[in-house]
């Protein structure tokens, strides 16, 4: 974990293939609280439905996870928390973010995984946490980059999970 500056701490990873990203999900999901954004940007196909997969998942949801290309989102309620996965990709104008009313769901018994999120310009809350996805062969390379206070504390805990983890 690095420091570029006092106010953004990142964590950055090779993760292999499919399995190693949905297993990242998985060690990501406890450390998140309701009220929490997270923003995952990367190109089409780098993985960021895989993620959100591994992440819902380790939260016990059994049924499928789709991609919120065409819905814009796909709602997911486990354990009174709302897991709320929208995809941005198809907007032509920012201001669609507020036509379609979405800035509703970011509530604090939710949290908001937002792929896209450019495509709502300011519009769309401010991240606590942001994952970039690169392609990287063999894989892809993430990096978790903390926005917020909490932020900071969910990828301090990721960051020492990961690392008791890889040894």
């Amino acid at each position: 974990m690095h420091s570029p500056d006092d106010n953004h701490f990142t964590l950055s990873l090779h993760l292999p293939d499919e399995t190693a990203t949905a297993s990242f999900g998985r060690r990501l999901a406890p450390l998140l609280r309701p009220g929490m954004v997270v923003w995952l940007d990367g190109d089409l196909g780098a993985g960021k439905t895989t993620l959100v997969r591994g992440m819902l998942r380790a939260c016990n949801h059994v049924g499928p996870v789709r991609s919120p290309t065409y819905t814009l989102v796909e709602i997911y309620v486990i354990s009174r928390i709302y897991w709320y996965h929208f995809d941005f990709y198809r907007f032509n104008f920012p201001e669609e973010f507020l036509d379609a009313g979405l800035a509703e769901y970011f509530r604090d018994d939710a949290v908001c995984l937002v792929e896209w999120p450019e495509k709502a310009a300011k519009h769309a809350p401010p991240p606590d946490l942001v994952v970039r996805f690169e392609f990287a062969e063999p894989g892809r390379t993430l990096d978790v980059v903390a926005r917020s206070e909490e932020g900071r504390t969910c990828l301090k805990a990721l960051n020492g999970g990961w690392l008791n983890a890889a040894s």
